[in-house]
């Protein structure tokens, strides 16, 4: 069984249109979309909701129609608020998918999604979690800010508030657990510490040890992530290995150019792209 794994569009549509291409080219049994789909233009509360209905619903109608599956959820940079609207999009169709949190099970693998990310300096915080007990935050850009109908919620105190939510750990032990491990694919779009996934511009690694301590003990056949755009430019790595279960980031392009992933889950081969539009 054939998949192709993209993430991090923000609202590209032009991306958008040539993974789907890609994913009738090489007749891929599902499209995998690892988070931050949404627009990052104008008001959030607005555009990003436009987005949903005005363009994702129709382009989530070609996949029904041709019969390939979507599997996706919004991620760090896409307002919680949201989520709701997200959801009833996917809702309308067969072959489209809302994976946050949850369990989906195609052709004898599962695929579990999970959004939560480790907290960054950056101010919107809708998905942000502590690491784990113990966490070290990092020096802030400003307050932290929550989505809500009525705009911006204001966090003058974000450490506070985040000690009281569960931690990026809690999160991945409270998804679905599957039931053969060995076929099951997690799309976390946090990546793991310690495989080079994870390296920012300046060059330090921000990867999750959560992640990492997570897909050691579960054992998973494939994990997928994304986050950091330009890591596999800066450590030249897109894909490693955790004990058995191989991990891959495939980065996401500027300009002109859309990267993805091809992979051949019963044989695990696997092929990264960067396609031009």
């Amino acid at each position: 069984m054939k998949i192709l794994f993209v993430t991090d569009l923000h609202g590209n549509e032009a991306k958008f249109r040539r993974v789907f291409e890609a994913a009738r080219k090489y007749e891929v049994a599902a499209a995998i979309n690892g988070g931050d789909m949404l627009t990052l233009d104008g008001d959030l509360h607005g555009s990003q909701r436009e987005f949903i209905n005005g363009f994702l619903a129709p382009y989530f109608a070609e996949y029904e129609k041709a019969g390939i599956y979507h599997l996706g959820f919004l991620g760090n940079d896409d307002l919680k608020i949201h989520d709701g609207a997200f959801d009833k999009v996917c809702r309308k169709y067969k072959h489209v998918v809302d994976l946050s949190q949850r369990r989906f099970e195609l052709n004898g693998f599962e695929f579990i999604g999970m959004n939560w990310v480790a907290d960054y300096p950056f101010r919107l915080k809708d998905r942000c979690r502590r690491d784990a007990s113990g966490y070290v935050f990092q020096e802030q850009f400003g307050s932290g800010l929550l989505s809500t109908p009525e705009g911006f919620r204001e966090l003058e105190d974000w450490p506070t508030y985040a000690g009281k939510l569960p931690t990026l750990e809690d999160e991945l032990a409270a998804l679905p657990k599957p039931n053969d491990p060995g076929r099951s694919v997690y799309v976390i779009h946090m990546p793991p510490s310690g495989l080079g996934l994870d390296v920012i511009s300046s060059g330090e690694k921000v990867g999750s040890p959560a992640v990492s301590r997570f897909i050691e003990k579960t054992g998973p056949l494939l994990t997928l992530h994304g986050h950091i755009h330009e890591s596999p430019s800066m450590s030249g790595l897109w894909k490693g290995k955790i004990g058995k279960t191989a991990c891959v980031q495939p980065g996401q392009m500027k300009g002109n150019v859309v990267s993805y992933v091809l992979v051949d889950l019963e044989n695990m081969e696997m092929e990264r792209v960067e396609a031009p539009l």
